[in-house]
């Protein structure tokens, strides 16, 4: 067991044995003089604190942009940490850099460097179109309050077209330094700061649970970094599972897609378009593209916010949520994970560590549509996810309509669904399951929503749901299809 975590921070290697569990790795690279990085919302949003992950994945090196303001430092463990201050220097500038000069890419030049670093991370990703909407995907968590957004674009074109430069030469080497730091072990640092562990296998956490039930699971933490830099709450004793090997499990059989708990939603986004394509398109509305390399789907589930947009579309399609309590597993649908506001069907010392989707049956037409005030980056006022399966004579075989937004819980609209089973499947149906949705939920008025305009969003999905599983093309899908106003 080693008592000390380690990753390369550019060139040099780090250990440290003395650090808090809810020491944010923004915080660290300012004290540690890398102030490049800046601090701009503290929450994720603004991307001024980008900065660069390098982590190993099988024989491959892969870098993603992630927010500094809410990865947790003992995240860092094994992994190589680029900040701006690496990727050039005066003399010899990355091609990125290069190309924000020619373009006129900074105005007041605060969110530059985290622009840079997400460009920088764009560069070296798999896939990398040149075109625009996949450039703006890539830069969605970066915001320009000086609107230079167009300047950025070209920029990244040229960038996208330019030679390696001496930083991605340097990459070629980086395999092998992190293969040395991939020795297996579980990590324990107990100091007066507090408790960290760092679980090599799903058995030792499941051990750890066991003996400390009252452990705080970290795996992307970009929901418990809000905890520390707004909240300004004490996290005294954390296990970081996002490297668990065990934990980052990702295939797929007959029973259906599992989905490890570690799993990031970029990480699963191929796999889950292949098996529901309109999930698939709906990762892409999850947050921003740091948020989806860090956040991940069963993180989504395990702190059971009634407003999180994986559950209700997983709830759709008939989820199975994989529990462990030391060496005792069980199996439960995911809608019975979710009690009340604020209390998930899980005992102490247990954790969330797989979620299976199942094929979609024969017939079934499935749908999840997320309604927020912007495209990029909203918390959604409503999201709707539905599943209807209906036989070769019109008459519905089962329905699951399912929620977030509307309730204290992501759930199903029992009473609609009540209604559709049996029934044929045409407009007077359709009328009868909107009326049903009244019973079924009671909305809340708030900030992002009030309780008439989700009623009123909810029953119009349906409405567009139906259109769509008659083969017709809505209004809103012919002007784009952007399903947020």
């Amino acid at each position: 067991m080693r008592q000390s975590i380690r990753f390369y921070l550019g060139e040099r290697l780090v250990s440290l044995d003395d650090v808090a569990p809810d020491q944010t790795l923004l915080d660290w690279l300012r004290h540690e003089g890398r102030t490049g990085t800046k601090e701009g919302c503290n929450e994720g949003d603004c991307g001024a604190c980008t900065v660069v992950v390098a982590r190993l994945r099988g024989d491959r090196v892969v870098l993603r942009a992630v927010n500094a303001c809410i990865q947790l430092l003992p995240m860092l463990d094994g992994a190589a940490l680029f900040t701006i201050e690496d990727v050039g220097s005066a003399g010899a500038l990355h091609p990125v850099q290069e190309a924000m000069v020619t373009f006129n890419g900074a105005q007041c030049g605060f969110c530059t460097p985290g622009f840079v670093m997400s460009m920088v991370a764009y560069r070296n990703a798999d896939e990398r179109p040149d075109d625009d909407a996949a450039i703006d995907s890539a830069l969605s968590g970066n915001l320009c309050r000086c609107t230079g957004y167009a300047p950025i674009v070209r920029a990244m074109k040229q960038a996208l077209a330019a030679p390696d430069s001496p930083f991605e030469t340097a990459l070629s080497a980086l395999g092998a330094k992190l293969e040395a730091l991939q020795d297996g072990e579980d990590v324990a640092i107990e100091t007066s700061h507090g408790a960290i562990f760092l679980p090599a296998s799903a058995a030792s956490l499941a051990r750890y649970l066991q003996e400390h039930p009252e452990t705080l699971i970290v795996a992307g933490a970009t929901d418990v970094g809000l905890w520390v830099t707004k909240a300004m709450r004490a996290l005294p004793r954390v296990a970081f599972i996002g490297q668990c090997p065990d934990l980052m499990r990702l295939e797929c059989d007959d029973e259906g897609l599992h989905i490890g708990a570690a799993v990031t939603y970029d990480a699963a986004r191929e796999a889950l378009a292949a098996l529901l394509p309109d999930f698939g398109a709906l990762v892409g509305r999850i947050g921003s593209t740091p948020i989806r390399n860090s956040a991940t789907l069963c993180g989504n589930i395990a702190n059971g916010s009634p407003i999180g947009d994986g559950p209700p579309a997983l709830i759709a399609a008939g989820a199975m949520l994989h529990l462990r309590r030391g060496a005792e597993k069980r199996v439960i649908p995911l809608e019975r994970y979710f009690l009340a506001y604020g209390k998930q069907d899980r005992q102490a010392g247990e954790f969330v560590e797989t979620v299976t989707i199942p094929p979609l049956a024969e017939g079934t037409f499935y749908r999840s549509y997320k309604i927020s005030k912007r495209f990029d980056q909203d918390i959604s006022a409503v999201l709707a996810a539905f599943a209807l399966r209906v036989d070769k004579e019109g008459i519905v075989q089962e329905a699951r309509l399912a929620f977030g937004g509307m309730a204290a819980t992501p759930c199903r609209a029992v009473r609609a669904e009540a209604v559709l089973i049996g029934a044929k499947w045409h407009e007077a149906t359709l009328e009868a399951a909107r009326l049903a949705l009244a019973e079924d939920f009671t909305p809340l008025n708030d900030m992002r929503a009030s309780a008439w305009y989700r009623q009123t969003v909810a029953a119009n999905l349906l409405t567009r749901f139906f259109e769509e599983s008659q083969g017709e093309t809505t209004r809103l899908a012919k002007a784009g299809g952007l399903a947020h106003v």
